[in-house]
């Protein structure tokens, strides 16, 4: 099978009703299976599994056997359930909350993404984990890190600043990690919006779009899309697709996968009686493309109101209640998977595509046009609205006949032609 026709991946960011991710510290196995059970009966095929990093590593030189193996465990519980796992191994910031360990903060603070005995601790851990899961089947490989880009520019509030420089070099080596662990294996990275929307965030999309295994998308509609557009605009509804699209720009490889590694339905901006169409039409727009190689839903269930201080739309993300029962995004997730089931993904090729001119392709120091109200995201989005499907190619390409025709773009305008 060619690898433009693939079949599609489901899956959902696993958060264990038992605790959240502090479930690290008082591991249940029956508890984990349970959860798992009540993922797979949506028909799902795979989850993302989130290590806490300062509890897998509390010292620079210390890797928890014991955490390992419950690692392990819970890859082969998923197994037994025929779901896939995919690890992430930096944990790093997750739903507010950042974990890292003592080793990197306060006293013994030094840059996570520059300091040489950090990134040295940092390879062995990656490499650790890779290499415990290298002989699962199941195993599907290593996400660095969960949206670890947000530690390196604002707004974090202690940021460790880096050069985009500094940050390529660093993606390489921790991929690299991975791969040493476990050859062969589906190793990516995965960063927040800045990385697309933010002028000179380090992290960059031609990182985001070139190394690695697959791009990684997360889409987010709470980031000003939904404020502007409303619950059913074109542009909320069509986001995770135009970010998908976006990243496909910077694409070398015309064949590299785009995954949807996140995406959920934050309340109050997609109230929970519309969080159904939401999923459903959001998950549409996306297959529209060419490439996706499947989507993973933010979260699996919801975090217990036992637990304090998350923002209030943390609570309700969930495909699942937090007692394991189905909500309305569930059911039209599950709707969803049933309508693909042994189907190949094939849409049609997108000929119409605007032009995006970031400055330098490497670095992008012009991203904010790309960003909820900028010229360039709302242009899109106008085009969307019309019937266009528009495709994103970026300005060096514009008139590069063989880089159009290779994508099957037969017209090309810019921001300003769309009124």
């Amino acid at each position: 099978m060619p690898e433009s026709v693939r079949p599609l991946r489901f899956g959902a960011n696993y958060t264990p009703t038992q605790g959240w991710f502090h479930h690290w510290l008082d591991f249940d196995l029956d508890a984990v299976r349970a959860d798992l059970d009540s993922i797979a009966s949506l028909g799902l095929d795979h989850v993302r599994v989130f290590p806490l990093w300062p509890l897998f590593q509390p010292n620079r030189t210390l890797i928890r056997p014991r955490a390992v193996e419950q690692l392990v465990q819970l890859a082969d519980a998923a197994a037994e359930r025929g779901l896939d796992v995919n690890v992430d191994g930096l944990q790093g910031h997750l739903s507010s909350f950042d974990f890292l360990p003592a080793w990197t903060q306060t006293w013994h603070r030094r840059n996570i993404f520059a300091d040489p005995e950090v990134i040295a601790g940092q390879e062995v851990y990656l490499r650790t984990l890779a290499a415990a899961l290298a002989d699962r089947p199941n195993f599907l490989g290593m996400t660095l890190g969960n949206e670890i880009n947000q530690f390196s520019h604002d707004p974090h509030p202690d940021p460790d600043r880096i050069s985009h420089e500094q940050a390529a070099r660093w993606l390489e080596r921790m991929l690299a990690a991975c791969e040493a662990g476990a050859p062969g294996k589906f190793h990516l990275h995965a960063e927040y919006d800045a990385a697309w929307y933010q002028d000179a965030h380090p992290f960059t999309p031609a990182q985001a779009a070139r190394l690695g295994a697959a791009t990684a998308v997360h889409s987010w509609v709470f980031n000003g899309t939904a404020q502007r557009h409303g619950r059913t605009g074109v542009a909320t509804e069509h986001h995770a697709a135009y970010m998908i699209e976006l990243a496909r720009a910077w694409h070398t490889d015309p064949e590299r996968p785009v995954w949807l590694q996140e995406v959920g339905a934050p309340a109050p901006h997609i109230p929970a009686e519309h969080a159904a169409h939401f999923t459903e039409a959001t998950i549409a727009n996306a297959l529209d493309c060419e490439n996706v190689w499947g989507v993973t839903w933010w979260c699996s269930h919801d975090v217990s109101r036992d637990l304090a201080d998350f923002p209030e739309l943390e609570y309700s993300l969930g495909l699942l209640t937090n007692e394991r029962e189905v909500k309305p995004a569930g059911a039209a997730i599950a709707r969803v998977v049933e309508q693909w089931r042994g189907r190949d993904h094939t849409p049609a090729v997108r000929t119409t595509a605007l032009a995006l001119d970031t400055g330098d392709t490497v670095a992008s120091p012009h991203r904010a046009p790309c960003g909820p109200g900028g010229a360039f995201f709302e242009a899109w989005h106008r085009l969307t609205a019309r019937g266009v499907r528009p495709a994103v190619v970026l300005a060096e390409h514009a008139h590069d006949k063989e880089h159009l025709a290779a994508r099957g773009i037969t017209a090309v305008v810019t921001p300003a032609e769309v009124d």
